[in-house]
């Protein structure tokens, strides 16, 4: 006996086509760190060595490259302050010349304190936390790891 199996009719394959589109639409727009309405810059704009980093630190760099302002009041505990990072920003970004063109810090690649530091500010904020609480809430939570690289802090 001779058993054929017949292809999906044309209606059945546009179906099967548009549930596997919006499977992979899902997909793509869930992540395990969501960024929420957060100020993000565009992932195209980051380094191959960001672009191909874990999400959770790619997230971290397009934060920290769109929220200048945030970032320069919030500290690193890593250690960084020897090798002249003034605040977490810095941790991320090297340099910002006349025209905006940023030129990238690799530090945060590799470490996961100034990740972690940026990653809380960017969860605290979503809750609505001012940048004076973030700060005091690093602070609090960090200083276990060492000194703060801010000028002027304890």
């Amino acid at each position: 006996m001779k058993v054929i199996i017949g292809l999906p009719h044309r209606r059945e394959l546009i179906i099967l086509f548009l549930l596997a589109g919006l499977t992979l639409v899902a997909l793509s727009s869930c992540s395990s760190q969501s960024s929420g309405n957060l100020p993000m810059a565009t992932l195209d704009q980051m380094p191959a060595e960001v672009q191909e980093s874990p999400t959770v630190v790619q997230q971290a760099y397009r934060f920290a490259a769109a929220n200048p302002d945030v970032m320069r009041r919030i500290p690193c505990y890593c250690g960084c302050g020897p090798i002249g990072h003034t605040s977490n920003y810095s941790c991320y970004v090297s340099r910002v010349d006349d025209q905006g063109h940023v030129t990238f810090d690799t530090h945060a690649l590799g470490c996961s304190i100034c990740v972690d530091i940026t990653q809380d500010t960017m969860r605290l904020l979503q809750q609505g936390k001012s940048v004076d609480e973030i700060r005091a809430y690093v602070d609090t939570t960090y200083s276990k790891y060492g000194k703060s690289n801010m000028p002027g802090s304890p």
